[in-house]
């Protein structure tokens, strides 16, 4: 690597943690009136927001670490595409929990950390299981959103908007990443990806 892209990745790396988000679509649901919600479910929906916007910070990290080692030229500027959609996605879910007076995940530049690596990774494995990963990243953020969609008030609008978008947004990725040839993870592979997935959502509700 260069030194103009090690620069380039670590300001990506540097506004993706700690600069706000900015969206070129329009947050989904933004025109919908506001809920009337207590104080408990108001702090569980900041809870939930919290943990998407956490997601998103590590789907970022992902990607930078996917592309940075994909050999493909074609199959780096899809996940640099699907970064993109990320990136929405964070300002969308930063922006939620600002209108409900909540904060964001303390463990943002820890899990950034540990997921660069992990895309690392899963890029030097080869494009093949690189996109394996991807896909089934997705797989599960989508099972996970789905959860969200079950798990939010129904007459919070504004939430359920965004955590809709950003899951049609996902089952997109999945797709993309099969048809550019991603491989089908081994089963314990999986079961480690949604345990480890289970004790960051867990952590980032609360932290």
């Amino acid at each position: 690597m260069s030194p103009d892209q090690l620069i380039l990745e670590i300001d990506r790396a540097l506004r993706t943690v700690l600069a706000p988000a900015r969206s070129s679509r329009p947050t989904p649901g933004e025109m919908l009136p506001e809920a009337d919600l207590d104080a408990e479910m108001k702090g569980h929906v900041v809870g939930l927001m919290r943990v998407n916007h956490c997601g998103e910070i590590c789907a970022q990290a992902l990607y930078q670490g996917q592309a940075l080692t994909s050999r493909d030229p074609a199959i780096r500027e899809a996940l640099r595409g699907a970064a993109n959609d990320e990136t929405e996605h964070l300002a969308w879910t930063e922006q939620r929990i600002n209108e409900l007076g909540g904060r964001k995940s303390l463990l943002n530049p820890l899990l950034y950390l540990g997921s660069l690596s992990l895309g690392l990774l899963a890029g030097a494995l080869g494009d093949k299981w690189n996109l394996g990963f991807l896909a089934e990243t997705e797989r599960q953020v989508e099972a996970h959103l789905d959860g969200h969609l079950l798990s939010l008030p129904a007459d919070d609008g504004r939430s359920r908007a965004i955590v809709d978008q950003m899951r049609l947004d996902e089952i997109e990725h999945a797709e993309t990443a099969i048809q550019y040839g991603a491989a089908e993870l081994p089963p314990p592979v999986k079961a480690a990806m949604k345990m480890a997935a289970k004790v960051m959502t867990g952590a980032a509700y609360r932290i």
